[in-house]
């Protein structure tokens, strides 16, 4: 069990930051912060890395810069940009993650789920590489960090692509490889990121002289299990998306089922939902307002309200888990399409296995067919989504998009200058789904709770963006302090159980 510090990482940052502003100098504040600190060792680095981290900080936000990543030329957020969460502390989430859960929970479980094909002549290298991965884990206080290893020779992508995701990684590995840094003292999002892109190299997932191991998804077997799952679940919820009004209130609703899935309380819908009236529809999502602790839900549907008349609507939705998230997510663009608030919806997917419950684009695909081959009789209202949903595909209202800037830890302030120009130009709104995204949203970083969504992520997002999300992690931003007061109150795992969520919209950058 994780223990709760005596007082949350937020009165910190706020004692950090008004530091910050009385002696006008960044880097002697930042070591400040951690002596006064020490207890979070996860906030703040040892003193080497934070004078590293504050020197990028400094350069990063000054004025000679005008707020713009030096790395892409994107612009940046508003506020000054505290240091990275790392590993350090024994009992914190991060911690426990990088020093037991990933190697004897889920790299256990992987071994198991594929343990007859792990064992096969065909996978005898890929095995020894995978424990060798396990061995570097058990010991991550230790083990300093290495590069990735490609083989454009044996990679069955085009060369260009390898070539460009090797310089990538170079780049976020570079700092910490050459400063010797371990599983543990490097950031937190960066270690646990490389650490499936590792076993993804170790796997050979890319070499094509090996047919065994050529795209073999070592989660499949978690994935699968989830997809099954999932219907129960979502065929009453996928009667009522069909009933939704063409309204402000059915766009929230949409929203709301996207974010909480069979958390939403679906008894109350009205048994007439075509004739009933919009309060009605008003009442269901005021109930399932209960644990917000942001809701801009009525700026998100005012923006819908404007693409719906405009009529040419085009939406991206940032996708995290496969299994039933993922057919809340199919259920959200069901209606932004019906509804008229979307001509065209785009999923941003992941590139490779990863997280494990991450989703691929084989794995909406699979999901859309095997939900469109269900039976009628015990299924009908999932059947006729699958089947919906193949139209969407074959007539180019959905469209699918992976690229490898969704499986690396960099901030969303980093994105790539062809992604980010994509979306600037392209997306009139993309929702960001799920935990680990909002971490990079964040930069995985100690935000004061109440600093302004739209002046950490609003301001420098390429468009127009809504983030769905339930808090699973200690970080977050744009949260009304008496909610989270409320939170406080009521649950001591209030940051990190999935109980409490936000809906928070920004504008993106100008």
């Amino acid at each position: 069990r994780r223990r709760t510090p005596p007082f949350p990482p937020s009165v910190l940052l706020l004692l950090f930051q008004c530091i910050t502003g009385a002696m006008k100098c960044l880097n002697i504040c930042v070591v400040l912060g951690y002596l006064l600190s020490q207890p979070y060792a996860e906030a703040f680095a040892p003193p080497t890395s934070i004078l590293r981290a504050s020197t990028k900080m400094a350069a990063s936000t000054s004025s000679d810069t005008k707020n713009i990543c030096p790395k892409t030329g994107n612009p940046l957020p508003n506020l000054p940009i505290p240091p990275p969460l790392l590993s350090l502390t024994p009992g914190s989430w991060a911690y426990d993650t990088m020093s037991r859960r990933l190697n004897k929970d889920i790299l256990q479980r992987t071994y198991e789920e594929n343990e007859e094909a792990f064992n096969s002549p065909e996978f005898a290298s890929a095995l020894e590489r995978f424990n060798k991965l396990r061995s570097e884990l058990d010991n991550a206080a230790n083990t300093k960090l290495t590069y990735l290893q490609f083989d454009e020779g044996e990679d069955g992508r085009p060369a260009e692509l390898v070539e460009r995701e090797a310089r990538e990684w170079k780049d976020i590995l570079a700092e910490y490889v050459e400063n010797d840094d371990t599983w543990l003292s490097a950031p937190w999002l960066t270690t646990e990121f490389y650490a499936y892109r590792r076993l993804i190299e170790a796997l050979g997932y890319y070499d094509k002289s090996n047919a065994a191991t050529y795209l073999y998804d070592p989660f499949a077997v978690a994935k699968k299990a989830g997809l099954n799952s999932s219907v129960h679940s979502a065929e009453n919820m996928l009667e009522k998306i069909t009933s939704l009004p063409n309204t402000k209130e059915g766009v929230g609703l949409a929203s709301s089922i996207a974010l909480w899935g069979n958390k939403m309380d679906l008894s109350i819908w009205p048994a007439d939902a075509e004739n009933a009236s919009l309060d009605v529809f008003a009442k269901i999502l005021h109930a399932a307002d209960d644990n917000l602790l942001h809701d801009d839900t009525p700026l998100l549907a005012e923006h819908c309200d404007m693409l719906r008349a405009r009529g040419d609507g085009k939406v991206d939705i940032i996708v995290d888990n496969a299994g039933f998230e993922l057919v809340t997510d199919l259920a959200l663009a069901d209606h932004l399409i019906a509804s008229g608030v979307a001509q065209t919806v785009t999923f941003q997917l992941k590139s490779h296995p990863t997280f494990v419950s991450d989703a691929l684009e084989k794995d909406l695909l699979e999901t859309v067919d095997y939900y469109a081959s269900l039976s009628e009789d015990t299924f009908p209202n999932a059947r006729a989504a699958g089947i919906r949903w193949q139209s969407y595909l074959k007539e180019g209202k959905w469209v699918n998009n992976e690229n490898n800037f969704w499986v690396q830890p960099s901030p969303m302030w980093e994105m790539p200058k062809d992604l980010f120009s994509d979306m600037k130009e392209r997306c009139d709104l993309a929702f960001v789904k799920g935990d680990a995204n909002y971490r990079r949203l964040l930069g995985d970083r100690y935000w004061d709770y109440s600093s302004p969504f739209q002046d950490v992520v609003g301001c420098y997002f390429p468009c127009v963006v809504c983030s769905l999300r339930t808090l699973k992690a200690e970080i977050g931003c744009g949260m009304d302090k008496e909610q989270v007061e409320r939170a406080k109150g009521l649950d001591n795992e209030w940051m990190v159980n999935g109980r409490f969520g936000v809906v928070q919209f920004g504008t993106g950058a100008k």
